[in-house]
């Protein structure tokens, strides 16, 4: 029996993975606030529903790929909420959100005989187009391997990493390590920009030695060509580092270097560019 797959969410990141589900065979309901945004799912043949509610009871299995920790809490646990219309099956959350969140779900669902998994991503836009991204999912071991065909339509490295809250924490870690080095890539390339070299021959050719680095490779072509659109949001990266210093400061953890990002990108943000890519911090460094 073929699993029928919801999925809430259809955005930047929400509509790759749904594409590459109904690639993999899945046959795909969706549901999002704006429904102008799954028109080309729909026209691929995905199914619409009108709420999570309705989604939940029409499929075996959900995923939840949405902006910010309170829109999931609503997406679940609201009137019309996913824990409202569903009872077992497997509940997946790929926002990245807070690891609490992803705890309390965990507990909620099992009160509905629901097993919940928390697996955020990473890759942005094009691990999602190309089916590559990086899966990190908490939760129990035996709903991990029940759903490892759904992730494995969607990614190319997909790790358990322990109990409820545990694909978040590994996210976290994902975003620490981003964070900082977002801000090296752009003062490189900065850097290169006044002393007068190529910016583009120094970016090709650092790429390929120790400073080698996804966002090297795949973000600063775009900083280069002026190309700020988003694989990812600066709002939502700085929702993520929000959550990674909270989690940290609970566990007595000082991360210097995350801070520094953030306030950075708050500054872009206030400016009005948190709707741009989050390879838009070059233009911090040459204003």
């Amino acid at each position: 029996m073929t699993t029928t797959i919801g999925l809430v969410g259809v955005g930047v990141m929400g509509g790759g993975m749904g594409r590459n589900l109904m690639k993999a065979g899945f046959p795909l309901t969706v549901y999002t606030r704006t429904k102008a945004k799954a028109k080309s799912l729909l026209q691929e043949g995905a199914h619409w529903t009108d709420s999570p509610k309705e989604l939940a009871a029409a499929s075996d299995l959900v995923i939840t790929m949405v902006g910010y920790p309170k829109d999931v809490e609503e997406v679940y646990c609201g009137e019309n909420g996913i824990f409202a219309g569903k009872h077992g099956g497997i509940v997946i959350d790929m926002t990245t959100s807070s690891p609490r969140l992803a705890k309390k779900l965990y507990a909620t669902a099992k009160e509905h005989g629901i097993d919940s998994l928390d697996a955020p991503v990473s890759g942005g836009d094009l691990g999602a187009k190309g089916g590559t991204l990086a899966i990190m999912v908490g939760g129990d071991k035996a709903a991990f391997d029940a759903a490892m065909p759904v992730f494995s339509a969607m990614g190319k490295t997909i790790r358990y990493f322990g109990a409820a809250g545990s694909g978040q924490y590994a996210k976290m870690c994902n975003q620490i390590a981003i964070a900082a080095g977002m801000l090296g890539v752009a003062e490189s390339m900065a850097y290169a920009k006044a002393s007068g070299l190529d910016p583009v021959a120094v970016q090709e050719t650092i790429e390929t030695g120790a400073a080698g680095s996804w966002s090297l490779s795949n973000l600063a072509p775009r900083m280069l060509k002026g190309d700020m659109s988003p694989g990812f949001y600066i709002k939502h990266f700085i929702k993520d580092m929000r959550i990674a210093i909270e989690s940290a400061e609970e566990m007595h953890l000082d991360l210097p270097g995350l801070k520094l990002a953030k306030k950075l990108y708050d500054e872009l943000a206030a400016q009005g560019k948190e709707n741009c890519g989050t390879q838009a911090i070059y233009t911090w460094y040459t204003k």
